[in-house]
């Protein structure tokens, strides 16, 4: 890594940093005082067994409403806490292609990382909607059945809807094993633990991971980390975008996404909505969305000319 990249980094490390102190923890929501922060800054609560990463969502008059990245085994009230006084990041690089990752974009498959990867904050930003080219170009995806009845062109959004069991996932590692586009970034979360090697090695297999990035983040996980797991990978498809590569960027699924955004929104302080606590949280409740939807879902970023994406 070239020096002028490293000072960044190095000046925020020699920064004094602010510090806090826990003042509540009730369920998943931790109160934090005598600190400030911005909403999606990260925080690092001090705990016997390390550090606890959490990240601010939501501000109030007396503090700050944090919510882990982990488990809340130690935390106790008074225990000290540090901005990183800055957003939370991710890695990227085309190192990352054939990796499994986890939410946060940590390396789950015991290999780490490559220094040459480069760190990149997680939120992005939808291109220009007067500059964003119109689906105008076929690509395949390898399945004859859809290429033939319901064509995907670069820059569009398909949704997949099926119930339990039926073979959405086989769906779509078909679809990373036969698209014409060079890079498919795969987002599983609030999957069963269990389902996930059967995915990577069964469904997908060597070859489908070789050409793909692969987000986890199963239903044991934290609210924050499932809901994480869906910026992580729509922020490695832009880095794979912005390099002009074709990439499929799939997410399994959008209603888990949706449903780990709620329990946040509930666990924060957001009053729930007209119904929300009489019906589960469906793909038309708006409930279910507390205002913050990943910028692939909301405005299909990697839609330029040369990319494309499929949800289920």
């Amino acid at each position: 890594m070239r020096l002028e990249d490293r000072l960044p980094a190095a000046l925020r490390a020699a920064r004094p940093r602010a510090t806090g102190r826990v003042r509540s923890v009730v369920g998943l929501q931790l109160e934090v005082e005598g600190i400030e922060a911005a909403i999606g800054e990260a925080v690092h609560v001090t705990t016997a067994g390390g550090p606890l990463a959490a990240e601010v969502v939501a501000v109030r008059e007396h503090g700050l409403v944090c919510m882990p990245l982990g488990e809340l085994d130690g935390v106790r009230a008074g225990a000290v806490v540090t901005s990183a006084d800055r957003p939370a990041t991710v890695r990227v690089g085309p190192e990352l292609l054939g990796r499994v990752l986890d939410g946060l974009g940590r390396p789950l498959d015991g290999r780490p990382l490559p220094p040459s990867t480069v760190e990149v904050p997680v939120a992005g930003s939808a291109p220009h909607p007067l500059r964003r080219a119109p689906v105008a170009r076929a690509l395949p995806l390898g399945i004859r059945a859809i290429d033939t009845l319901v064509p995907c062109g670069r820059g569009q959004r398909v949704g997949i809807f099926a119930g339990s069991g039926v073979g959405k996932s086989s769906v779509l590692s078909m679809i990373a094993r036969g698209t014409e586009a060079s890079v498919s970034v795969i987002a599983l979360v609030g999957e069963r633990g269990r389902e996930v090697r059967e995915f990577i090695e069964g469904d997908l297999g060597p070859a489908g991971l070789a050409r793909s990035v692969v987000v986890v983040a199963t239903s044991d996980e934290p609210a924050l980390v499932r809901l994480r797991a869906a910026f992580t990978a729509t922020r490695i498809a832009e880095w794979f975008r912005d390099r002009g590569e074709d990439v499929v960027l799939m997410m399994d699924s959008l209603t888990r996404f949706a449903m780990a955004q709620r329990e946040v929104g509930l666990s924060a302080g957001e009053p729930p909505r007209h119904g929300a606590t009489r019906r589960r949280c469906s793909r038309s409740s708006p409930s279910c969305w507390n205002g913050r939807v990943p910028a692939s879902a909301a405005a299909s970023p990697v839609s330029t000319p040369s990319s494309s994406r499929v949800t289920t």
